[in-house]
């Protein structure tokens, strides 16, 4: 059983397949290529597929990124409009419908800091709406934005503050914007993932939080998350996994160790790896030295596909001069 946590139903899927085959009881899975942008859907309908995906049951959709090394704001638009897409597609809500978006995540450390950067550049409404709704242009719904901070800063629970929250401003939906582990370094700034099942804030790095889902807040509940971390294990694995590639193509390196590795299951040799990497690494997360930017580009990315996802036929350019 491979122990290295994942914050995405994609990489867990990938995980399980390597047991299952292609075909993973109690999950569906599909896949798309729109331009740039890789498409891939998770279903999970049973609790066998809990079971075998280690995620609750739902709808988990990741984007993909082949080009967000280059920045290109063009590329980044292009993106938003397809996750505004994913989103509208995922959940249904009423033009009078009020949404609530949470920037979950420590504004004080970077890698954390994707659901506050994210919530600084949403296009908030509920104020106007409610203070002066005869401004208000009809295509715009009410939208209002909290960054709750997190435990060691409030010394209160994410979730018993967003409670506080859902309680007093009662909207019909709530989307929670959080920073996600991945399992693979590539997919770091580089992947989307939305899910109709809420979010454990804290998860991906073995923080166990209230959850916050429909269950917990009585309201329909999606996250969105992007991989900023990885854990340092997986680098390690990744390595050793290349280093034994090396030596089958090479003869006479390491050949003795080789045989005693070829001997094993792959479960034996997930179990070697794991003892192996936690006495080096152990609980060890590692980010990219240009993390800030990458968060800048990814909130950016997010705040972008929920502005004109939250409003009716409304522009970038549009979004951009009621925030000016």
């Amino acid at each position: 059983m491979n122990s290295i946590r994942t914050d995405l139903a994609l990489e867990a899927k990938e995980i399980s397949q390597k047991r299952y085959g292609s075909v993973i009881p109690g999950v569906l899975t599909e896949s798309e290529q729109i331009e740039d942008i890789q498409i891939s859907r998770v279903r999970i309908f049973s609790e066998e597929g809990e079971r075998n995906l280690g995620k609750p049951q739902g709808v988990y959709i990741t984007l993909e990124m082949s080009d967000v090394q280059s920045r290109d704001p063009e590329y980044g638009e292009m993106v938003s409009k397809q996750l505004g897409k994913e989103i509208n597609g995922l959940v249904k809500y009423d033009d009078k419908d009020s949404i609530l978006v949470l920037g979950l995540g420590n504004w004080n450390i970077t890698p954390d800091s994707l659901g506050p950067k994210t919530i600084g550049k949403l296009f908030v409404t509920r104020h106007i709406m409610e203070y002066m709704p005869d401004q208000v242009d009809d295509r715009l719904r009410s939208v209002s934005a909290v960054a709750p901070g997190v435990l060691g800063i409030t010394g209160i629970e994410t979730g018993e503050i967003v409670k506080g929250v859902v309680e007093k401003v009662k909207p019909d939906l709530v989307i929670a914007i959080d920073a996600l582990a991945s399992q693979k370094a590539s997919r770091i700034g580089s992947s989307i993932q939305i899910a109709n099942t809420g979010i454990n804030p804290g998860s991906g790095v073995g923080n166990k939080r209230i959850g916050l889902n429909k269950h917990t807040l009585g309201v329909e509940t999606i996250a969105i998350g992007v991989p900023t971390v990885v854990y340092a294990r997986t680098i390690g694995k990744d390595s050793l996994s290349m280093l034994i590639d090396i030596m089958r193509e090479n003869a006479g390196i390491g050949s003795e160790f080789l045989k005693i590795l070829e001997r094993m299951d792959e479960e034996r040799m997930e179990t070697l790896l794991d003892q192996i990497l936690s006495q080096g690494f152990g609980d060890l997360v590692v980010t990219p030295k240009d993390v800030d930017t990458l968060i800048e580009f990814a909130s950016g990315i997010i705040a972008d596909g929920l502005n004109i996802a939250l409003h009716s036929n409304i522009s970038f350019e549009e979004v951009r001069r009621y925030m000016a």
